[in-house]
């Protein structure tokens, strides 16, 4: 939310400077994110002086320009060749001197320099209003009036004053800091200053010219509805100061009844629309709902289909503008528009925010109506509004005010005790320090015992309904930085389990990161048209966009979406993991899952002199898998195949029947839908078993065995079903005690084999502990081995 300096001290006496206010304001919990310096005109108009035309005769060279002299109050007059053909003798003009940068309305800024235009010198430029950026015109130079005082600063005589903007992070609770007035209050708490606001006790009504009934068939989308009508207005472009004041908060500005209701919203808080009084038919506004899929075309021209529970303006006879939304294209004010009707209303937070969501519109007025407005300001912003629409389009005030509030909206009725507020806060802070922060808050003191304060909160304060939340406003009001920090800290002691999840978390990290992984982090909200079975997706009730609608079931694609964005800017050689969750619903049932995944796509290493360029296989996400998990000392796993619709081929590990990670190519299918046009390697491991695992490790030592290891190898013929894990598994199993490791180091296939045939090399390396190992010994277990080998995966040893 943008806030102008300038004017905020339209609301407070203070001499405070723009830094010392963008600290208050971040000490009250409006925190400024950003404050900048903004000039009413691009380069506040510096160089540009009065100046007064002494002589003006035609360029002998020319048939359209102009040699004159004028006075800028220096020593001598400047020589200006000017081709406006309205410059004249005697007139009081803005001139640019040399050297003077000039920022036009359009088109890039450029300085002015002393040149000789056809053979004649020229020491500056008299100036149209849209080449030193004050207007639009470009039908000549300006003519000032004849009292504007010759030298005097161009920035002076406009009465330019630079401003400061700032951008302030607005938490959704903070609906009433949606304005300057309720910033301002903030400022004035802390400050203890009074609030002024604007003066509209000039508010009259005019005549009876336009009368305009109000019917409000659905009270509860709209509790109070006010307006008034006004004739004999002319639409026009907005005054200066108008146009100057919006841009500094960046609002553009349309016409001057336009800029009127969006001054009043910046201004005051409450959200306005001006319709044109010609396209309320029947002379009637109709507050109500609409049929479902009734057709209405909003003011950017596209044809919408309303819902029915939206709450909808209308005439007579049709809708006119989508209640504290957007407005209508035929009811809008246009250059031709002459009286109007002026809605101020409070509509209800949830019917604005759900119709706001569901056509896809933001608007400042929804912004701040989905919030919570402030009821008790429709009237008062109809007064500000139509003394500016009188100031700056003229026109009448021609109905007295409808106001339509059957049902007022009650403040809150809020209990609070001292020893309340100086437990919560870790501080005793007088009793009438409280109530003065309390009363500057504009809530008001009903009941005042010894022990607290009984307390009406105005409605517009739409986040303070409990003893807590008074607690808070004082706290802010009073300083943060006012609290002591205690000399003692307090603290009980967990019984945690170790390692801890961050201990681990951290371990991994820093070893990925030490084999050249970078981690990244996704949003855990994804979109639904990844999954196929959305029975067991956790959707999004209220979700931003079509891309966010439901909580990630599996964390292939929020790594595929990283790969993409990094390949389509060119860098494809892509080492990533991430830690995060998945979600899952099952009877009604919600799930939260801790995973690590890790991926792999490109080449293994860029391109080197000295090696070719090797793309990334499985075997080298496999090497990644396997050293982890031994980084982890996390062994006496099972290998089982693994396939499924996210992956062409793969393994898993299984521990029992959980499984402890799942890795392999990712399927073409999750590829397309990702939008990533090259191979990706995928691991995913379940983190919430392998904390488990870690935790229950045993960390053992023991001597280096005296006696040597003896390696024996065999070649064995196997069908192709058979895995080499499969054969490790049998091997294990047949000898536990001196079997230490097997290993394959060779695989064939080809047309000297059987079909349906293969050849695994295996290598078996045995250990005895206490003793040598005999040759008899090693014969009688590789015997034993083979015939096990055989009986049970149908091996047989090739000759």
């Amino acid at each position: 939310m943008k806030i102008s300096y300038n004017w905020l001290k339209e609301f407070i006496d203070t001499d405070k400077t723009p830094s010392e206010i963008s600290q208050i304001l971040t000490g009250t919990g409006l925190e400024v994110e950003s404050m900048e310096k903004v000039q009413a005109v691009p380069g506040g108009l510096e160089g540009l002086v009065i100046g007064y035309v002494k002589e003006c005769i035609d360029h002998p060279n020319s048939d359209h320009l102009h040699i004159t002299k004028v006075d800028v109050g220096g020593e001598a007059d400047l020589p200006v060749v000017c081709g406006a053909a309205n410059v004249a003798a005697g007139q009081k003009v803005v001139v640019a001197v040399v050297d003077t940068t000039v920022y036009p309305t359009s088109g890039e800024p450029f300085k002015i320099k002393k040149s000789k235009i056809r053979g004649e010198v020229s020491e500056g430029m008299i100036c149209a209003e849209d080449e030193i950026g004050l207007g639009s015109s470009h039908e000549g130079i300006m003519v000032l009036p004849e009292d504007a005082p010759v030298g005097t600063p161009a920035k002076d005589y406009f009465k330019l004053n630079d401003d400061y903007m700032y951008e302030i992070g607005l938490t959704p609770n903070r609906a009433d800091a949606t304005s300057h007035l309720g910033t301002a209050r903030d400022i004035a708490a802390f400050l203890k200053l009074a609030i002024k606001k604007p003066d509209v006790s000039a508010f009259a009504v005019d005549n009876h010219d336009l009368d305009i009934k109000v019917q409000v068939e659905n009270p509860a989308g709209a509790p109070r509805y006010s307006g008034l009508t006004m004739t004999g207005i002319t639409v026009k472009e907005s005054p200066q100061w108008l146009k100057e004041r919006l841009a500094v908060i960046g609002v553009r500005p349309i016409n001057n009844i336009v800029d009127v209701t969006n001054y009043v919203l910046h201004d005051l808080g409450q959200p306005m629309h001006a319709f044109d009084a010609a396209a309320v038919t029947g002379n009637t506004v109709v507050v109500k709902n609409c049929a479902e899929g009734t057709p209405f075309v909003t003011l950017d021209g596209v044809e919408r289909k309303l819902h029915a529970d939206d709450v909808m303006i209308c005439n007579a006879q049709e809708p006119m503008c989508i209640a504290g939304v957007f407005g209508g294209q035929k009811s809008g004010v246009t250059d031709g528009t002459t009286s109007i009707f002026l809605e101020s209303a409070y509509f209800n937070p949830v019917s604005v925010r759900k119709t706001s969501k569901r056509f896809g519109l933001k608007t400042d007025s929804s912004f701040r109506f989905e919030r919570g407005t402030d009821p008790n300001m429709t009237v008062f912003a109809l007064k500000r509004a139509a003394l500016l629409i009188k100031e700056v389009a003229g026109g009448q005030v021609s109905s007295e005010i409808i106001d339509v509030y059957p049902s007022p909206v009650a403040p809150f009725d809020v209990e609070v005790t001292y020893n309340n507020i100086h437990r919560l806060i870790g501080k005793n802070i007088p009793q009438d320090e409280i109530k003065g922060i309390i009363k500057a808050l504009d809530i008001e003191v009903v009941n005042e015992t010894a022990e607290g304060l009984s307390l009406k909160v105005p409605p517009y304060r739409v986040d303070v309904t409990r003893d807590v939340d008074v607690v808070e406003e004082i706290l802010r009001i009073y300083g943060y930085n006012n609290i002591e920090i205690p000399t003692q800290v307090r603290a009980s002691l967990n019984n945690a389990s170790r390692p801890e999840k961050d201990t681990v978390q951290n371990a991994i990290s820093e070893w990925l990161t030490a084999n050249g992984f970078n981690e990244m982090m996704a949003n855990s909200l994804t979109k639904s048209a990844y999954y196929e079975n959305l029975d067991a997706v956790v959707k999004i009730l209220n979700p931003l966009s079509s891309d966010l609608d439901v909580m990630r079931a599996t964390m292939v694609y929020s790594g595929l979406e990283a790969i993409a964005y990094n390949v389509n800017r060119k860098s494809s050689d892509l080492k990533l993991y991430e830690f995060g969750k998945t979600y899952h619903v099952s009877e009604d049932k919600y799930r939260e899952d801790q995973h690590l995944a890790v991926y792999l796509t490109g080449n293994t290493a860029g391109e080197q002199w000295n090696q070719q360029v090797k793309p990334v296989s499985f075997y080298n996400l496999k090497s990644v898998v396997d050293n982890l998990l031994e980084r982890l000392n996390i062994k006496d796993f099972t290998i089982e195949d693994s396939s499924c619709s996210k992956t062409t081929y793969g393994l898993q590990y299984m521990r029992g029947n959980k499984r402890i990670v799942k890795f392999g190519a990712v399927g073409p299918q999750a590829l397309k839908k990702a939008h990533v046009d090259q191979p990706v390697f995928h691991a995913d491991f379940n983190f919430d078993l392998i904390l488990n695992l870690v935790r229950k490790n045993v960390i053992t030592n023991q001597e280096i065995s005296k006696f040597p290891a003896v390696r024996r190898d065999l070649s064995l013929l196997v069908d192709k079903e058979i895995t080499f894990a499969q054969l490790k598994q049998v091997a294990q199993k047949t000898e536990k005690k001196l079997l230490k490791e097997v290993n394959v180091f060779d695989v064939y296939e080809g047309d000297k084999l059987p079909a349906g045939k293969k050849s695994y090399a295996l290598s078996f390396v045995l250990l005895d502990e206490e003793k040598t190992l005999t040759d008899k010994a090693i014969d009688s277990i590789m015997q034993k081995l083979i015939f096990t080998l055989g009986k049970e995966t149908g091996a047989e040893v090739r000759k």
